[in-house]
């Protein structure tokens, strides 16, 4: 299996905090990876390292085998996509021009082929009706649809979201669990901080399990879920099962 990430024995601290010890693992091709764990964890963390938001203390972050501290940052950043929590939308910008400008600006792609892109992106994830609006006059599970599709239209190896439902009500959260369980049905390589146990559980290929920033426990949703090996493990998602039940 090709890796498309690898990451060995990456740490990270804020301060005297110790926010990441010793974390080392893999994303394969066409693998959706969900990352669970109590806030603080260091999830968010790990993920701003490996698009360089973070830069860490100490250890190796490899993209499709290359070192991502060699090279042009943008470049990296284009083929490592990212979904952030409170969307990262241009303001001043409709939802097209958010989609077109970081490839003509990155991609150097001319403007014609990237609103055409950007338009069959927009209609992937349901906006492309919304092409023409402010991005201001959206609701956040639209806001969110817009940045998946502007992650989509730079031809990203790998799209890395953090914790892309938790700004958003209800019901919105699920049309944009819909949208990324189309992407991973596709194919797409996606590595997921989440909260929606459902989505790691019914979604991914695998899931990791963090806890005072190291990786307790790794392994395909019906191992960890069914049968955690380990104590933490096992009081995290009893905490998730008594939140479904009440």
């Amino acid at each position: 299996m090709e890796h498309v990430i690898e990451i060995k024995h990456l740490a990270k601290s804020f301060g005297t905090q110790k926010v990441l010890n010793d974390i080392n693992f893999v994303v394969d091709k066409g693998e959706v990876v969900t990352i669970i764990g109590q806030s603080g964890s260091g999830k968010s963390t790990m993920l701003r390292c490996i698009n360089l938001l973070e830069v860490p203390d100490a250890g190796e972050i490899y993209v499709n085998g290359k070192s991502i501290y060699e090279g042009n940052i943008n470049k990296h950043r284009s083929e490592v996509g990212m979904v952030f929590q409170s969307f990262n939308l241009f303001d001043n910008k409709t939802v097209l021009e958010n989609c077109v400008l970081g490839q003509v600006k990155v991609l150097k792609r001319n403007k014609h082929e990237a609103i055409e892109i950007a338009h069959k992106y927009l209609k992937k994830v349901g906006m492309d009706e919304f092409a023409d609006k402010p991005s201001t006059q959206l609701s956040g599970g639209q806001k969110q649809r817009v940045a998946i599709a502007r992650s989509l239209c730079m031809d990203c190896q790998v799209i890395l979201f953090d914790e892309p439902t938790s700004a958003l009500d209800p019901i919105t959260v699920d049309e944009v669990l819909n949208v990324m369980k189309k992407l991973a049905e596709e194919g797409l390589t996606m590595v997921v901080v989440t909260h929606e146990m459902a989505f790691a559980k019914d979604v991914s290929d695998r899931v990791v399990f963090m806890e005072n920033g190291v990786i307790v426990e790794e392994g395909r949703p019906e191992q960890l879920f069914v049968n955690p090996q380990t104590d933490s493990l096992r009081r995290f998602l009893g905490r998730y099962l008594n939140q479904q039940t009440a």
